[in-house]
């Protein structure tokens, strides 16, 4: 049986818009749903804390005497993984503002469950070191690259109406990180949103400079969602996966030198690189408030303003009547 108010695998991705085509998908069946015994959590290479408590095996060790079976999934980014978690692949996953908003409306299937608290300065927009483009209103008419439905999708348009345009002055290519870095260094595009630790990493390594970052524009805040039938069945899993990484959270807050070497090798950047965009996420995890759930429907506002998204959406719905407690 197909999950609840799911749309089919080409429907979703209309509306979510994965990104470039060649990015690789998982492969999973479109039946799966909730299995007892088994939570599956999908992460991104860049979902610093989820990635450290996977090396570590600290969640695992957590989990254990609840009965249940971990398994990981990696995905490029956020829309790829809402799309697990719309088809039931996935249990539990971490995304920015964005993907939600594009799931939720494309009829996934899922509950908020927590946020980190917001970390503006962990994304940005950068250009070319010796570009003509000074000021964020100088974008206008230029192709600004992006990963199409992930967090700076909505970064770059709160950026934009900051300092006086609008979505349709800018020319969106919409591009993976990899793609999107390598089009800007040969002069492709002429700026690139994204966040880190890419955004560091570019700084750090290529010849181009920070346009403007987050701070006054978007939150950027991040979210902990679950699919619904598993929160609502498996809520003691949740929570201590939540109180886990929330530890995990702490040691990287303790000692962002010694996260970074676990990280290096498994992010394939520099220790002192990953180091630097550490410092610019919270690493501190809440409950999702009634502040929080308002910025998000702000955000499914100005999408459907924008036709970003085809239909008007209530982000509330996307929680539980009863929260975990």
């Amino acid at each position: 049986m197909k999950p609840r108010n799911s749309l089919s695998r080409r429907q979703f991705l209309g509306v979510v818009g994965a990104g470039a085509a060649s990015l690789a998908l998982p492969s999973w069946s479109a039946h799966a749903a909730y299995e007892p015994g088994k939570f599956r959590i999908g992460y991104q290479k860049a979902a610093s804390t989820l990635v450290l408590a996977k090396a570590n095996g600290s969640l695992e060790a957590r989990l254990r005497p609840l009965g249940v079976e971990l398994t990981w999934a990696e995905f490029a980014a956020g829309p790829q993984l809402l799309e697990a978690l719309n088809v039931g692949a996935i249990d539990f996953g971490y995304v920015g503002e964005a993907p939600p908003v594009f799931a939720q409306a494309a009829g996934a299937d899922f509950v908020y469950s927590a946020y980190e608290v917001p970390t503006p300065q962990a994304e940005g927009v950068v250009v070319a070191k010796n570009s003509a483009i000074k000021s964020v209103a100088d974008l206008r008419g230029k192709r600004v690259a992006f990963n199409k439905g992930s967090d700076v999708h909505w970064f770059l348009v709160a950026l934009l109406r900051k300092h006086g345009l609008d979505y349709g002055d800018i020319s969106p290519v919409f591009l993976a990180p990899a793609d999107a870095r390598a089009a800007l260094e040969r002069g492709s595009v002429d700026a690139w949103a994204i966040w880190d630790p890419f955004l560091t990493a570019v700084l750090e390594q290529s010849p181009v400079r920070l346009l403007a970052n987050g701070e006054g524009a978007a939150d950027h805040h991040q979210f902990f969602l679950s699919q619904r039938a598993f929160a609502e069945k498996r809520g003691d899993v949740i929570k201590a996966t939540l109180e886990s990484l929330g530890q995990t959270g702490q040691q990287i807050r303790a000692d962002y030198a010694a996260a970074a070497v676990q990280l290096a090798p498994i992010q394939g950047l520099d220790a002192k690189i990953i180091e630097k965009g550490l410092r610019h996420y919270a690493h501190v995890y809440k409950p999702v408030s009634e502040p929080v759930l308002a910025a998000q429907q702000r955000i499914a506002d100005t999408f459907l303003q924008l036709r970003l998204i085809p239909k008007s959406i209530r982000v509330a719905d996307a929680t539980l009547r009863q929260p975990i407690a």
